[in-house]
């Protein structure tokens, strides 16, 4: 395992973070098995993961009670760096960006006891309200962070206009793109911010939503409300594209390091400069390739042979737009 520091946490940090949207089921066939779930994340915490990310929108709530119960199970809380986010509200399971200060202290308090738990460590504004001035949002994690709340500040989905706004009010400590072989558009600009400003940057969708476990196929179904129904990637005519890409990229892979492409998804995003690769997982054995991450590197030759395999395979790429939550 590698580690890494997060600004403002004294706990050193694994380079792979446990993502539980999935746990959640909202969005991912709609429901979730609570047993397998609290294992998963024993698992991960057994196996070198110290971090865990979960947001309140995942499952409305079902993802953080989860994790607060594999919490309690596992104990040892404060060598468990726990992240989750607020901004986002709902009704009737319709999603609305809301970072106003009363919807941020009330989530706050929501957090902590469906996590069972009396601070968190790194507190993530989930996608920028346009609606409440960033001066306020910020003013409100800086209340709780002064409080002993929260330990961390973070942010996910800002761009770094917004990141250099937010932090005129409060101290950044992390922020949360997308980044991924396929959704690398935060590479120039949102990472290269973070690197320079010393932030810690967590990278959500490492797999693109399992694309890159090498587990997809052809004739793969999806379920209920699973949200790569709409992805783009998983249509016609990109599907095969994406899919004959993971399979020459897993062949790449094999050949130069007898590694699979699920290794090389993880070590590429962290070879790029992402602090911690976010790994999403709902059971224990999708989480078995870890060790598999560690002892190698990429080399800068081989960041060509990938672009060009991308290149090659992939004449329309396109990006996670498709998630973003309604602004209003």
């Amino acid at each position: 395992m590698e580690f890494t520091r997060i600004p403002n946490l004294k706990t050193n940090v694994s380079r792979i973070g446990l993502g539980t949207w999935a746990i959640g089921g909202w969005m991912w066939g709609g429901s979730t098995d609570e047993e397998n779930a609290i294992s998963t994340i024993r698992h991960a915490l057994e196996n070198g993961i110290n971090l865990i990310d979960t947001a309140p929108v995942y499952g409305f709530g079902k993802s953080e009670e989860i994790v607060g119960k594999a919490l309690k199970q596992h104990g040892n809380r404060e060598n468990v760096v726990l992240a989750t986010k607020v901004g986002l509200n709902w009704k009737k399971q319709q999603i609305f960006r809301d970072s106003s200060k009363k919807r941020i202290i009330k989530e706050l308090e929501d957090s902590l006891m469906r996590l069972q738990v009396d601070y968190i460590d790194l507190y993530q504004v989930h996608w920028p309200d346009l609606n409440t001035p960033i001066a306020d949002t910020a003013d409100a994690l800086s209340q709780l962070l002064k409080e002993g709340k929260i330990r961390a500040i973070g942010v996910s989905n800002y761009s770094v206009e917004q990141m250099e706004s937010f932090q005129k009010t409060t101290p950044l400590h992390a922020a949360q793109p997308p980044f991924n072989l396929f959704e690398r558009e935060a590479e120039q600009s949102i990472l290269a911010y973070c690197i320079q400003m010393h932030l810690a940057t967590l990278g959500y969708g490492s797999l693109c939503r399992g694309l890159l476990s090498g587990k997809m196929r052809p004739d793969t179904q999806f379920q209920g409300d699973d949200l790569r129904k709409s992805d783009p990637k998983f249509q016609t005519p990109r599907y095969s594209q994406y899919l004959e890409c993971v399979k020459r990229l897993d062949q790449w892979a094999q050949q130069h390091y007898n590694r699979t492409v699920l290794s090389l998804a993880i070590r590429w995003v962290l070879d790029k400069g992402i602090s911690i690769a976010l790994w999403g997982a709902r059971r224990p054995e999708q989480l078995d390739a870890i060790s598999t991450v560690w002892g190698w590197k990429l080399k800068p030759e081989d960041f060509k042979d990938i672009d060009r395999i991308l290149n090659e395979t992939i004449p329309m790429p396109v990006g996670p737009e498709f998630m973003a939550p309604a602004a209003h």
